[in-house]
């Protein structure tokens, strides 16, 4: 398997998607390599990142490859952030999404107690590194960041949308994967809990406009958030991109 709902962002500074699926450290460098991958941003938690680790070492990858040619040849240099946000134990808990108003609002909770982190996870991008930005499924807390990241590079409110909504052909085959992932480390696991049925599980058009113009009245554009959040003038420049 691999990086599940995969979509490159900002011009290809950014791509964005799952955790990574049945990848060993071989598959795991080789996937990075191909995608000129320079570093990870995890924003799983840490009960998450046990159950599907990243097989590299944090600061770089010496996985490498080898071949009839020689001996292995080391992989590039990989950063492996780890920028944990557990929705769990976020303001705004899960039991409560019941309306895709709902998880937009859930999202604005998140901004509003954690702009730092935000912040942090678009911070090698703008620093010039190829980064994938990745939660568990790739849809709320990649979703969240993509979109302001998506706001500060000019997109359309329209184009934030419809990068969201992207992921919906792909869940099907995540939640899938997913609970044969949890049933194999916590077979307590309900089957209902990752069922498609659930709001939390669906990434509807409705969470995300309800979200985009929660922040346009609380926090007017993602550049000056970003910058209350703690990247500097530099940094929110690099990520607008051209002309920004």
């Amino acid at each position: 398997m691999t990086v599940l709902n995969l979509r490159p962002l900002a011009g290809g500074r950014i791509l964005r998607g799952s955790q990574p699926f049945g990848l060993d450290a071989v598959s795991a460098a080789g996937f990075l390599a191909a995608h000129g991958i320079q570093t990870v941003m995890d924003l799983r938690s840490e009960y998450e990142r046990a159950m599907v680790p990243w097989l590299i070492p944090n600061g770089g990858s010496d996985a490498g490859t080898s071949g009839p040619a020689g001996p292995a040849v080391p992989a590039a240099a990989v950063e492996l952030v780890e920028n944990p946000f557990d929705p769990h134990t976020a303001a705004g808990g899960l039991q409560s999404i019941e309306t895709p108003q709902d998880l937009g609002e859930l999202y604005l909770g998140w901004v509003r107690s954690r702009p730092e982190w935000v912040a942090d996870a678009l911070r090698p991008v703008a620093q010039g590194r190829r980064t994938l930005i990745h939660c568990s499924l790739g849809k709320d807390r990649t979703g969240v960041v993509s979109a302001l990241a998506l706001l500060l590079a000019g997109e359309h409110p329209d184009a934030v949308v419809a990068d969201y909504t992207a992921t919906t052909a792909n869940l099907p085959e995540m939640l899938h994967i997913m609970a044969d992932t949890w049933r194999l480390h916590v077979p307590s696991t309900p089957s209902q809990f990752f069922s498609p049925d659930l709001m939390i599980l669906q990434a509807p058009e409705a969470a995300m406009r309800h979200f985009l113009a929660g922040f346009a009245r609380e926090f007017g554009d993602a550049r000056g958030f970003l910058r209350e959040a703690g990247l500097t003038a530099v940094e929110v420049s690099a990520l607008g991109g051209p002309g920004a």
